[in-house]
């Protein structure tokens, strides 16, 4: 049965530092939670405080309102699979899977079901007699998960798992991670740092730095409405401009960069220290210089060639930049060129300048 997970104002200090710094979550009981973010940030602290492989220095880890204060990780109704996986290479893929039931002190047949039901949960159906040293790198995975699964855990923890995979098997068992939280209905929390398997495989999901949480939300609202400019980078909104002033009409603002004029949105009240974020999937290049409704006049600094696309940078008076994708079958225009872009409805943000380094748009 899927379990809520409550975090309670949770501090975990090693000395001086503090990993995971007064952190307050919840998690709803059958979600797919994932906690983004870069190394270093307290997410994989966080989640072994969950598991019960370390202890907060403060405040409290709840399951289902129940207070898990001196519960160990071998109590509570909770399975891992970690980053190194961690089978064992003595054992073959039934053993590996049914270790955890043996200890429960199941056996014979009923071990044999339960272990063959797995391997059928992770599409290995026939692998159980396998040495684990001569799987491929994805099945190994299935197996780590297989192992984790057949306890019928109410909570799956997945602590980087799959990093070290080429990425067709990266995307192979991400989809898998999705199936199988549909499948068994548990509460999933995955720690990444990879914005695609959060962006597709969450239903909710969290940002932190530096032992907190930046901003909780569906994944969407990351990119609707970034909770401030940390985040905003985060997720690859990489334009950010300081306005020479903004005024404000019920949720949107008409903001003045350079001389020029947009139209912004922003969730809740005004930042007090307010930057322009400009969404990259909603602003386009014109044909036409002449000028349109909702565009602004720039000037081509750069193209860079990216494959499938170009990224061209654009200058604003003051020498802000912004950068347009365009398509890699269409030339981009010279630098030094006058060029006008349109911004569709939402791409510009009014957001909080916290987290955003000295120069708006400038290089961390």
């Amino acid at each position: 049965m899927a379990i809520a997970i409550g975090l309670d104002h949770i501090v975990r200090s090693y000395g001086p530092v503090r990993a995971v710094d007064d952190v307050t979550l919840d998690v709803n009981a059958g979600e797919f939670f994932t906690l983004l973010g870069s190394s270093g940030c307290g997410k994989s602290s966080l989640l072994k405080l969950i598991g019960g492989f370390d202890e907060p220095t403060s405040g409290r880890v709840l399951f289902d309102g129940k207070d898990m204060a001196g519960v160990p990780a071998n109590r509570r109704p909770v399975n891992t699979v970690f980053q190194s996986l961690g089978l064992f290479p003595h054992m073959n893929v039934a053993q590996n899977i049914g270790y955890g039931l043996k200890l429960r002190g199941l056996s014979g047949s009923a071990l044999k079901t339960k272990v063959e039901g797995a391997l059928d949960l992770v599409e290995l159906s026939g692998f159980a007699d396998r040495d684990v040293n001569l799987l491929s790198g994805g099945q190994r995975q299935r197996v780590a998960l297989a192992r984790a699964l057949v306890m019928e855990p109410g909570i799956l923890l997945l602590d980087e798992p799959l990093t070290g995979l080429d990425e067709r098997l990266r995307q192979q068992m991400r989809d898998e991670f999705g199936r199988l939280h549909k499948r068994t209905g548990a509460t999933f929390i995955l720690v990444t740092h990879n914005q695609d398997e959060a962006l597709s495989l969450s239903d909710r999901m969290a940002v932190m730095h530096s032992g907190r949480i930046e901003q909780v939300d569906t994944p969407a609202r990351f990119f609707e409405a970034p909770a401030n400019a940390f985040v905003a980078r985060f997720v690859g909104i990489d334009t950010l401009l300081k306005p020479e002033s903004i005024s404000i009409s019920d949720n949107r603002a008409v903001v003045v960069i350079a001389g020029q004029k947009l139209t912004a949105t922003f969730a809740g009240t005004k930042p007090a220290d307010a930057l322009v974020a400009i969404r990259p999937d909603r602003i386009e290049l014109l044909a036409s210089v002449e000028s349109e409704p909702d565009t602004i006049e720039l000037k081509v600094v750069e193209s860079v060639y990216r494959g499938l696309s170009h990224d061209v940078a654009l200058a604003f008076a003051d020498s802000q930049r912004m950068v347009v994708t365009t398509s890699a079958d269409t030339a981009p225009p010279m630098p030094g060129e006058r060029v006008r872009v349109r911004l569709k409805p939402g791409a510009a943000l009014l957001i909080d300048r916290s987290g955003t380094p000295a120069l708006a748009g400038g290089d961390e």
